[in-house]
């Protein structure tokens, strides 16, 4: 027989809610709240350790409960929710009536590791929306790179917006946070050459030699990056733009050049 939670009222209820609205509290706590099978199914093969469980039984069975149970090498506690408390919680309109209690993992860059001699990354520098972050750790997975650098990250990696707009791709992509200097200090130790999206001083992306351990930079679209990796490339490059603008969607410009990148790796 589960537990079960039928009051908003429950003290383990006010507490989800800090932990999904506060920044803070899930950096205090080392925990986040995660909701929807496949952003679970993905956190457990990123090795995230899943604490506690809740389900509304009229979405999601007692069955499927125990099938996602048996992925989790800990035991987990299992609460079963009321409606009302469901749609409370439920930071999404669509969660398959099941979200969980999960542990932060650390992001430094010490807990990075290559599998091979000459990596891909993308960095990004000061990236504000949720939305393009998410954006960005989609396009990572989407090329299958080796890792993503946040530099001065501006929100942290467990805020529920890039949680949802990653579609987990937050837990099965090599992600470390830290400032520009240290990841600068980081790329040059490791000689991986630093090739910064820029307007100014550029070559055109396409005649870049990618094959070699290579770390994609890019900036905001309001601000673009600064002088400290300007200062630091190995090259800057630029996507020839052939309308009126001269500039794209950060996560539009990334998927562009790191596709290239793997083209280069993948047919030469």
């Amino acid at each position: 027989m589960y537990k079960q939670i039928s009051s908003t009222q429950n003290s383990t209820i006010k507490y989800i809610l800090q932990l999904q609205e506060k920044s803070r509290s899930r950096r205090k706590e080392g925990k986040f709240v995660l909701e929807g099978f496949r952003e679970l199914t993905l956190a457990l093969e990123g090795n995230y350790s899943i604490e506690t469980i809740f389900f509304y039984p009229e979405i999601c069975s007692h069955e499927s409960v125990e099938t996602l149970v048996k992925k989790v090498t800990n035991t987990p506690d299992c609460i079963e929710i009321s409606k009302e408390v469901y749609q409370k919680i439920a930071y999404r309109t669509s969660t398959e009536g099941v979200l969980a209690i999960v542990k932060t993992k650390e992001h430094s860059l010490d807990t990075i590791s290559f599998h091979n001699t000459n990596p891909l990354i993308l960095v990004a520098e000061a990236p504000e929306k949720p939305g393009n972050i998410g954006a960005l750790l989609r396009t990572a997975d989407a090329a299958n790179i080796d890792a993503v650098f946040i530099a001065n990250p501006k929100t942290d990696l467990y805020n529920p917006n890039i949680v949802r707009s990653s579609v987990g791709c937050v837990f099965t992509t090599q992600v470390a946070t830290g400032s520009t200097a240290e990841i600068i200090s980081y790329l040059q130790e490791k000689q991986i050459g630093i090739y910064c999206a820029a307007l100014t001083a550029s070559e055109n992306y396409h005649i870049q030699d990618f094959e070699r351990a290579t770390a994609v930079v890019v900036g905001t679209e309001a601000t673009g990056l600064s002088d400290e990796w300007l200062n630091n490339s190995t090259q800057n490059i630029i996507i020839p733009m052939q309308g009126k603008i001269d500039s794209m969607n950060v996560s539009v410009a990334a998927a562009i050049i790191l596709f290239e990148a793997k083209r280069q790796r993948d047919f030469r």
